[in-house]
């Protein structure tokens, strides 16, 4: 071999040990991954069987069948799944004659539903709150700025019973209670318009609510601008067609002397909790919107200012499409500890699940398989959150936005 062979053989045979290299470094740090997993699962189970073991030293049975047995006990509120010998399954209300696994899924169904709202009005007011601590007007300004600041440094539990004792429980009574566009607000609660099915099982409105599904769908995971429009446009004409042909029917409430019926209905518990917890998130979540508008480069606005825009125009068209890219990972952090504040619930007797683990608690002895229950029910929850912020993070991403 001459001197250009052995110089161009070299390359190889570095490039060959660099290879080999990273394979032995690639294994070392998987082998050290798993034995750190396999030691945690150890430590996990030996934990396990000591508690089981020290459960049996004082007659006390670690099991989960429990949740099998007959509830006993009802809840004022809570929707469950049920078969009841049908094929398809009935949402129905829980009663005592349910069993405890179903009594766990009326609380979880009630944390979800209390979490999904607050997660929404609260992402839209603290968005207003957060752009109006920057407004030009002074009066929106100081008001935005002592609404934040005030339920910032006041704890959630203090807000929770104000709004349960000093505003829910003020209202009207059912006999007087106050309507506003086919709302009514009284002290038994709050009833709003529900829609109603009476399409049957006829081929024209099935079709028309598979429509309305599928364009639903394509508005949240279609990329295309033309194809969002077409199904925006679908989201809201297929109700209105379906009202106008009398396959669903808007039933709103109506208050007599001593109840309400029709439409919908929210108690006076989960009013208040949601209350108190939109207004709590909101003021946290208009310091991350204010935080990141200010982050922005001050030549936005003033870019946006030559071109003839309205600050108006700046801030919908500009400011928040920006805004709402970077502040997306803190917003899941946000929703995240919102939806554990729901177990303050337990204060004013909203049936969420913590409440409803304290009731099962009481009855059957089983504390630690509930508690072990309801952390896993919340870290379910929480992964879930965390997923749906981190698809919406990279639609973004996908669709063109700087990072």
């Amino acid at each position: 071999m001459n001197v250009q062979q052995a110089k161009a053989a070299e390359p190889v045979a570095d490039d060959g040990l660099v290879l080999a290299r990273r394979r032995r470094n690639r294994i070392r740090y998987e082998a050290t991954q798993f034995a750190v997993i396999a030691a945690a699962i150890a430590l996990l189970v030996l934990f396990a069987f000591a508690v089981k073991e020290g459960l049996a030293r004082h007659g006390i049975k670690f099991s989960f069948s429990f949740l099998w047995d007959a509830a006993g006990f009802d809840i004022s509120e809570g929707k469950i799944f049920a078969f009841d010998g049908s094929f398809w399954p009935s949402f129905t209300d829980f009663t005592s004659d349910r069993v405890v696994a179903q009594a766990f899924v009326a609380g979880i169904f009630n944390t979800i539903k209390v979490a999904v709202l607050a997660i929404v009005l609260s992402t839209v007011l603290g968005t207003l709150l957060g752009v109006g601590r920057l407004s030009t007007n002074w009066v929106v300004r100081t008001l935005s700025f002592w609404c934040v600041e005030f339920v910032r440094n006041t704890p959630l539990l203090i807000q929770l019973v104000f709004w349960y004792f000093a505003v829910v429980l003020h209202f009207p009574p059912i006999a007087t209670a106050a309507k506003f566009y086919g709302i009514v607000i009284s002290q038994q609660g709050l009833y709003f318009p529900a829609p109603v099915w009476l399409g049957g099982n006829g081929p024209v409105a099935i079709a028309l609510a598979m429509a309305f599904c599928a364009a639903l769908l394509g508005l949240v995971f279609t990329k295309q601008k033309m194809a969002r429009w077409i199904c925006a446009g679908a989201v809201l004409a297929l109700p209105a067609i379906m009202l106008a042909s009398g396959i669903v029917e808007l039933d709103f409430p109506v208050a007599s002397k001593f109840r309400a019926s029709g439409g919908t209905s929210m108690s006076p518990e989960m009013a208040a909790l949601l209350l108190a917890i939109v207004f709590n998130s909101a003021s946290y979540i208009a310091e991350i919107v204010r935080g990141s508008i200010d982050a922005l480069p001050k030549g936005q606005w003033e870019a946006a200012a030559s071109m003839g825009l309205s600050r108006r125009d700046t801030v919908n068209d500009i400011i928040l499409p920006q805004v709402f890219r970077v502040v997306l990972p803190s917003f899941g952090n946000q929703y995240i500890s919102l939806t554990k504040n729901t177990a303050l619930g337990i204060a004013i007797g909203y049936p969420e699940l913590f409440n409803i683990y304290g009731t099962i608690a009481n009855q059957t002895g089983h504390s630690l398989e509930g508690i072990i229950i309801v952390m896993i029910s919340y870290l379910i929850l929480s992964w879930a959150i965390s997923a749906a912020v981190g698809w919406a993070d990279r639609r973004m991403t996908n669709r063109g936005a700087m990072r």
